[in-house]
């Protein structure tokens, strides 16, 4: 995005508060890949905001008031001095918004293709050929939203995610250190992890809070990354949604929410399929990852695992420890202890 290069070394002065009861504190905040990133005085990171979800609580008042989309209790409040960051904020969000699919234009599309049923309805109407098509035409900021509203359905049998802000800070970092993406950690998942579109994964509170190293939680994460490039989480759920889904998403950017329903409730109840162990085996290369105490976890015989065990890409080497020890305490009480 041009767009997001231009503005990417801009640095601004703000007060950031993590909920309603909270006290506000002074912080920096700066442009990364396609997030807000904020940290406090001592470049500690705080927080990540998905650009495309950030939104302004005063529109035209200084100074300006920004908090992530559906949580007004979280907010970031920046001074009429840092106006260039203001600007930037505001030019970056107009960016996304033309970019999010209009409704108006997907009917016209799908107009055009009726006039062209006679001549395309062999290639649009099979079900291979209109996933391919569909996952060309959907946006980012589309596949970030279908994440949150899969995760929303998914919260309301495990519990609402875990947010001690300390633990958030860890696990923020331990994304970074794996390059992950976003992280979720859940109170009482029936499944270990999960990964849903949007680069978003999920974690059970069991994988951290049960083991003494951080390389179980993150052997969890990479794993659930070599299954997300084995298939686009996407077309995953696509082909479980079925044909009409997939076509009413073409036409009008959205998914119904009986779909979402069945999906969330699809990921939650099957058995677990595991991803093909080159590519898993490669992720955790990638990651100078030791694969041996995931697998030790998974199986603490090691008989179902030894493939893992045998082809640990660390075996005899030396490897940097993952986070320190305060951070992975604080990502253990994550959930509250």
């Amino acid at each position: 995005m041009t767009a997001l290069a231009k503005y990417a070394r801009i640095e601004a002065t703000g007060l950031w508060r993590a909920a309603p009861d909270a006290q506000r504190r002074e912080v920096i905040v700066s442009i990364g890949d396609a997030t807000l990133v904020i940290t406090d005085t001592n470049d500690r990171p705080l927080a990540h905001w998905s650009l495309a979800a950030v939104e302004r609580g005063n529109p035209g008042v200084i100074p300006a008031l920004y908090h992530p989309d559906g949580d007004t209790g979280e907010t970031l409040e920046l001074p009429a001095s840092e106006a260039e960051m203001v600007e930037a904020i505001e030019t970056l969000r107009r960016v996304i918004d033309r970019s999010r699919p209009r409704p108006g234009r997907l009917r016209s599309f799908g107009m055009l293709l009726s006039v062209l049923a006679v001549a395309g309805i062999a290639y649009f109407w099979l079900p291979g050929a209109l996933q391919d098509h569909t996952l060309t035409v959907v946006p980012d900021v589309k596949r970030v939203q279908i994440g949150a509203a899969l995760l929303r359905r998914i919260e309301r049998v495990s519990g609402p995610r875990c947010a001690d802000p300390p633990g958030n800070v860890a696990l923020a970092l331990l994304s970074q250190r794996l390059n992950a993406g976003n992280l979720a950690v859940l109170p009482n998942m029936s499944r270990a992890s999960l990964h849903l579109p949007g680069a978003l994964i999920l974690l059970n509170r069991s994988v951290i809070e049960d083991f003494e190293e951080p390389d179980v939680a993150a052997g969890y994460i990479v794993t659930e990354m070599a299954r997300r490039d084995g298939k686009d989480p996407l077309r995953h759920l696509l082909e479980n949604t079925g044909i009409w889904e997939n076509f009413r998403l073409v036409t009008t950017g959205d998914l119904s929410p009986a779909a979402l329903d069945g999906y969330a409730q699809f990921l939650m109840t099957t058995p677990v399929v595991e991803p093909d162990l080159a590519r898993q085996t490669a992720r955790f290369a990638a990651a100078s990852l030791r694969s041996t105490p995931y697998a030790r976890a998974r199986d603490i015989t090691g008989e179902t695992t030894l493939r893992l065990i045998e082809g640990d890409p660390m075996n005899g080497k030396l490897t940097e420890p993952l986070m320190s020890d305060p951070n992975w305490l604080r990502l253990q009480n994550i959930c509250g202890g």
